[in-house]
């Protein structure tokens, strides 16, 4: 019934599989991947024809985690898989990536990939095997895909690099890194890094680069048995008619690619395009070419002059050469109610980071096959479409935002200080108001600088960049600070951020296929150039984390209870702890290990929160002085509360220096009085002096004299 193929590897000391034929048999290509026990099914269908007018590629890429992979039950009211999350989308895109510069030329058919994880053994990361797993079933399928590509996790312990850690791992690993490519070829670059310097970077690429390559020739054995025929894809001849567009348009996009203000430069290129329309398809005729057809000719033609511009004379779209980076301001404190703000702007590109504080009940819970685990710092990227001078759609985050957001949380997240020194749960906000170039950069210098406005002591401010690349044959180019054109038109697009001393964050797509080492070494050189100088930039409008919170801003103090005093503390059925917030207006968050966390924007209403939750939980100390309350008078003293709800014991001879002969003389019940506390008597009852302290300072009298 079933025509198996299968084929086994060692990879990085566990076992990889790649099995076909069993599973999902009516789609293109199915290949189950199991690494140790993590399986990871991914499928690939595309659609026989290209939908009539189709002017781009329309590929979909699915990851998703099925709860019972880890053998649990999804949370929330439904119980059921719902919309994906924020890390499947991010998985969606980091499988995407890869693949997608490798489809033939011209292939317009509907295409979806979709990678699902079946069992995780909470060791061996799923996303790198659904990676591997849709590098197969698109080898398998027969659509022209110019694969396989391998890719690779690497991390870097103890100054040594590890491919494929275990997820329990990573915490000790000062880099996290995924990298994809070819056999010959780097063409896909995420991370996260703990300020490591470039040639540390650069060697955890080419490690990961080789490391992948037995995935490769496995892949490629399994197709040798299991592959279906490749598809036959008819590509016309447009030479002809791409002479036609370069006659009309040619001379008209020289001249607008020399425009350097954006909207003015778009609006000639808009005009060079209406003529092209014009003259070939309103006045074409009956043999007039699809619209589709020209659009992608005519943009050919702007990318065949804009590289030839920068390869021939070294000269950008704007002027610039080819390592200036935009005139930069930057500027804090521009909202007057938020805890930390920051409006960051490089030329046509600009961010507005707003940085807000919270306690610990604005963390952010997270459900993962892993386990549910707290954030407590979150970044959210929004991008408006008037920052470019476009109307659109408005609604919840898109892959886009979630990716762009993640990377630059990637790149500031390394800098944070530890929750336990800085016990703030963070959020920031980064709108793009303008857009040219490298939004997600901009929004990485932002956040730096709102965090430092608003006093989160980063170890070091951080900047980012965006690098292009220019190829041709043996000659290239590599672009700092790129424009958005540049990157459309180019062949890279690869982001570093970072301090002055080294890489926190690197991401690098690539749309031919692939580059080389050399390339990434002059770009990473580069680009440290550039970060280095838009740090001096930003410096100009602040240089660390301000010394103290901002005024709106919640504080936040913490004190250690003894564990046996928690249950004392939360009282029965929370009364206790609900009764203190209340009345003083702070919030309080008592942790298993007897770690209390006090917040208010009030100082005053952590300071009696404080001294309230002491009261029930220390203990009095003899010799100490205290000031207390008389709640009751009897014949032989004055009983006083002076420690929480402890009451104690002034006996009528230490009520005052004299001799008492009414305790009533000396005291009334509600009177605030100072006592020492002199000790416990054989019955464990409380002994208190006020003869000893003096009345009107709470200073002992016998210290005084």
């Amino acid at each position: 019934m079933f025509n198996i193929h299968r084929v086994q590897i060692d990879w990085g000391g566990r076992p990889l599989t790649l099995e076909t034929g069993k599973i999902a048999r009516q789609a293109d290509g199915a290949v189950m991947a199991t690494y140790g026990e993590t399986k990871v099914l991914a499928t690939v269908v595309a659609a026989k024809e290209p939908k009539p007018g189709q002017d781009f590629f329309p590929l979909t890429v699915n990851y998703q985690e099925k709860a019972f992979a880890a053998g649990k039950i999804p949370g929330g009211y439904f119980k059921r898989e719902g919309r994906p999350s924020e890390h499947e989308t991010l998985t969606s895109r980091l499988i995407d990536r890869p693949i997608r510069p490798l489809f033939v030329d011209g292939f317009k058919c509907d295409t979806q990939v979709i990678a699902t994880v079946l069992s995780h053994d909470l060791e061996n990361s799923p996303d790198i095997v659904a990676m591997v797993a849709a590098s197969a079933a698109l080898t398998l399928s027969g659509i022209p895909f110019m694969g396989p590509i391998g890719g690779a996790r690497v991390g870097y312990i103890n100054g040594e690099y590890v491919l494929n850690p275990m997820i329990d791992d990573m915490p000790e690993s000062a880099l996290d890194l995924v990298v994809a490519g070819t056999g010959e070829a780097v063409l896909m670059v995420e991370s996260e890094a703990k300020e490591l310097p470039e040639d540390v970077m650069l060697g955890a690429v080419m490690f990961g680069h080789r490391g992948f390559q037995p995935v490769i020739e496995a892949i490629i054995k399994l197709a040798e048995t299991a592959a279906k025929e490749p598809r036959e894809l008819i590509v016309k001849d447009t030479e002809e008619l791409s002479g036609k567009i370069r006659d009309i348009a040619a001379e008209d996009l020289v001249s607008a690619y020399q425009i350097t203000a954006k909207t003015e430069r778009r609006n000639a290129i808009d005009a060079a395009k209406a003529k092209v329309v014009e003259a070939l398809i309103t006045n074409g005729g009956e043999d007039a070419p699809a619209s589709n057809v020209v659009s992608d000719l005519f943009k050919k033609l702007e990318a065949e002059i804009v590289r030839g511009g920068i390869l021939d004379k070294g000269v950008r779209i704007d002027g610039r050469d080819l390592q200036t980076v935009r005139p930069i301001v930057s500027e804090v404190g521009v909202l007057p109610r938020s805890h930390g703000s920051a409006l960051f702007t490089r030329g046509e590109t600009q961010a507005l980071a707003v940085a807000t504080l919270g306690t610990n009940e604005d963390e952010q819970f997270v459900d993962a096959l892993e386990g549910t685990y707290k954030a407590t710092f979150m970044l959210h990227y929004n991008f408006p479409p008037f920052s470019v001078g476009e109307t659109g759609r408005m609604g919840s985050p898109g892959r886009r935002e979630i990716g762009h957001g993640k990377l630059a949380w990637r790149a500031i997240h390394p800098m944070l200080p530890a929750h336990h020194e800085f016990p703030y749960t963070i959020r920031v906000v980064s709108e793009i108001t303008e857009s040219n170039g490298s939004s997600s950069m901009a929004t990485v210098c932002g956040t730096s600088l709102a965090l430092m406005d608003a006093g989160v002591p980063l170890r070091s401010p951080v900047a980012g960049i965006a690098m292009g690349l220019i190829k041709e044959g043996d000659r290239f180019a590599v672009l700092s600070d790129i424009l958005g054109d540049e990157d459309h038109l180019g062949d890279m697009d690869f982001k570093v951020a970072g301090t002055a001393a080294g890489i926190t964050s690197l991401q690098m797509d690539i749309k031919i296929d692939g580059i080389t080492e050399e390339i990434m070494r002059v770009a990473l050189d580069q680009a440290k150039d550039g970060r280095v100088h838009i740090l001096g930039e930003m410096a100009k409008a602040i240089t660390e984390a301000r010394a103290e919170l901002g005024e709106h801003a919640p504080r936040i103090e913490v004190i250690k209870i003894p564990v046996d005093k928690i249950r004392e503390v939360i009282g029965s059925g929370g009364k206790v702890i609900r009764e203190i917030v209340e009345k003083t207006g702070a919030k309080i968050n008592i942790e298993d290990d007897g770690t209390v966390k006090v917040a208010s924007a009030d100082g005053k209403a952590i300071k009696a929160a404080i001294n309230w939750i002491n009261s029930i939980a220390a203990e009095p100390e003899v010799g100490m002085i205290y000031e207390g309350t008389v709640v009751k008078c009897v014949d032989f003293g004055a009983f006083v509360n002076f420690f929480g709800a402890k009451d104690g014991l002034v006996h009528i001879s230490q009520l005052a220096p004299q001799k008492v002969a009414k305790v009533t003389d000396v005291v009334k019940e509600g009177d605030k009085v100072w006592v020492k506390l002199m000790g416990f008597d054989e019955r464990g009852k409380v002994r208190l002096s006020m003869k000893v302290v003096d009345q009107s300072t709470g200073q002992e009298i016998q210290a005084a004299e």
